[in-house]
């Protein structure tokens, strides 16, 4: 079993590395569906794994400059505290309720099956958002979006540790549009890393992780991010999406029924 998650750590860290998205969108189901561990702990376990992993890559952004710290800061206001308040809920109503497990089951569902269409139709939201400026928002407007964006975010990271990611980048073009895309990957790995360090924090209150299986992970994805980083200029990244959107959807069917 612990060569098993070795491994899977390291397939999970090789897509994270190839297609910059899919670490806690493939890492709590597959704890869930293959490995039986249950909802909470995998979400836990995941959250401590993606505050490590994402911690590295903000390190590595900010030195290549790619990191927008005011979109950062408004990002957090609203994360933080609705992560904060997301953990008390999951304590008040009871984390190893059965009820609450499936509710966590669905969401993390609802959070893949929202991944897939970041993953999908992201480029196109991107250009339609340049192609029509008169919809963007500025000044205040665009502030208070982004902090209900952070809140938003932030709920849904605690509850199914998934979001953080593509759709946390999805949101980013949306209100962003300007951005380069290595400054809307930054940001959104820099804002992730106090929310998932919250969050993480929350579910060990909880008791909801698993340490020993949160080393066992780390050990096989932090070298395959590094081999899938290097290899993802070998392949076509349009056919890297398709398949990680392919995989998530039947993960997503899988969790529902």
């Amino acid at each position: 079993m612990t060569l098993s998650y070795i491994v899977s750590g390291f397939i999970v860290g090789t897509l994270v590395g190839l297609t910059g998205v899919g670490g806690g969108s493939l890492m709590t189901p597959l704890l869930t569906l293959i490995f039986g561990v249950p909802p909470t702990t995998a979400v836990g376990t995941d959250l401590a794994f993606a505050c490590v992993t994402k911690t590295t890559g903000t390190f590595a952004h900010r030195f290549h400059g790619n990191i927008r710290w005011n979109i950062v800061k408004h990002l957090c206001i609203g994360a933080l505290p609705a992560a904060i308040l997301a953990t008390l809920a999951l304590k008040y109503f009871g984390v190893v309720n059965k009820e609450i497990g499936q509710i966590i089951r669905y969401s993390i569902a609802t959070s893949i099956l929202l991944t897939v269409i970041a993953i999908l139709f992201r480029r196109k939201m991107q250009v339609w958002m340049q192609a029509h400026p008169q919809r963007q928002l500025e000044g205040q407007r665009l502030v208070i979006a982004t902090i209900i964006a952070g809140a938003l975010l932030g709920t849904m990271v605690t509850i199914s540790s998934i979001g953080a990611g593509a759709v946390g980048a999805t949101l980013l073009v949306l209100l962003y549009p300007r951005l380069s895309p290595a400054e809307i990957a930054g940001t959104d790995i820099a804002y992730a890393v106090p929310l998932t360090a919250i969050a993480a924090f929350g579910h060990w209150w909880l008791g909801s992780i698993h340490w020993d299986l949160l080393g066992m992970l780390l050990l096989g994805s932090l070298p395959g991010i590094t081999i899938g980083s290097l290899a993802a200029r070998a392949i076509p990244e349009h056919i890297l999406r398709g398949l990680l959107a392919i995989t998530l959807t039947c993960v997503a069917i899988k969790l529902l029924y």
